[in-house]
């Protein structure tokens, strides 16, 4: 028997309601992600060593190395435990609810340009390179140019979306889901930071949100289906609780805690943390080009 310690507030109600029936989709040493039969969605339960997430259920273990679990495992309620087979129960009494809420974009912004810059110095240095932040040391010709992509292609969606070319930016955005290397590609952690800033409450620019939903709308086929479920979570502003962390130390934080919250989303994955803090730096710095421009068109008219 092994306790949830805390878990996404819709998972837990699905559980609760006895709604859940699954499967094992993949297996890492730190995750397992269930697919749910009747949604198609996928759920996660995680290692105690990770944050919450959206579709997660952290629960009280190192890690599922040795748990003999395997592919199509059967996943499902039983009283107040969720069972894989006969291999893993879960106590789920107890267990602590979090639900993710982004914060308020910020009136004053200026302490967010001051934190921008912050983050992007802390990022040139210690970001880990081979996806967005490019590895000057490569002569890799595939690195090289899967590197040269990324840059243009991220390029041009900042231009469009600043541009308030609507459509060009999405077939942009389209051409940067499933590239470059990672379980989860450096375009789509991209722009799953990207995706995030534009769902921030009060966010200025709301026509950034009917951005994001044609993408998503467009994005199912273009990558794996893990990658797919976070870019379609951080479309709707559902993202793991570290970057939340680090957006609202962006808007509102001083520089120590602020370098503190960027070193544990760069710890994601591979260059995956890089990537996503890539995308916020880039969301952030959107809004307020966007949302400056109409200031001064106001002024002048």
């Amino acid at each position: 028997m092994i306790q949830a310690l805390s878990g996404d507030v819709a998972f837990l109600q699905a559980i609760r309601d006895l709604k859940f029936d699954g499967f094992i989709h993949t297996i890492f040493s730190k995750t397992v992600n269930i697919k749910c039969r009747e949604s198609g969605e996928l759920y996660t339960l995680a290692c105690n060593r990770l944050d919450n997430a959206p579709n997660s259920l952290i629960i009280d273990i190192n890690c599922f190395s040795n748990n003999h679990l395997e592919l199509n495992d059967q996943v499902f309620i039983q009283k107040s435990t969720l069972s894989i087979d006969n291999k893993m129960v879960i106590r789920l009494e107890d267990v602590k609810g979090w639900e993710c809420s982004l914060p308020c974009y910020p009136l004053n912004e200026q302490r967010l340009i001051y934190n921008l810059a912050i983050m992007k110095g802390y990022i040139e240095f210690n970001g880990k390179s081979g996806g967005m932040k490019k590895d000057s040391q490569t002569r890799n010709p595939f690195e090289v140019e899967m590197a040269k992509m990324l840059e243009e292609r991220s390029y041009s969606l900042l231009c469009s979306l600043v541009n308030n070319n609507e459509s060009e930016a999405v077939n942009h955005a389209l051409s940067l889901i499933g590239l470059g290397p990672g379980l989860t590609p450096s375009g789509d952690d991209y722009l799953t930071g990207l995706m995030t800033t534009f769902q921030l409450l009060n966010c200025p620019c709301y026509s950034l949100k009917e951005f994001c939903e044609r993408v998503i709308l467009k994005a199912k086929h273009l990558t794996n289906e893990i990658s797919y479920m976070t870019l379609k979570m951080a479309s709707v502003g559902k993202v793991r609780e570290s970057i939340v962390h680090l957006l609202c130390l962006a808007m509102y934080g001083e520089e120590k805690e602020l370098i503190k919250a960027l070193q544990h989303v760069l710890q994601i994955g591979s260059s995956s943390g890089t990537d996503i803090s890539l995308g916020l730096v880039s969301g952030l710095e959107t809004i307020l080009k966007i949302s400056s421009t109409r200031r001064n068109i106001h002024v002048n008219h």
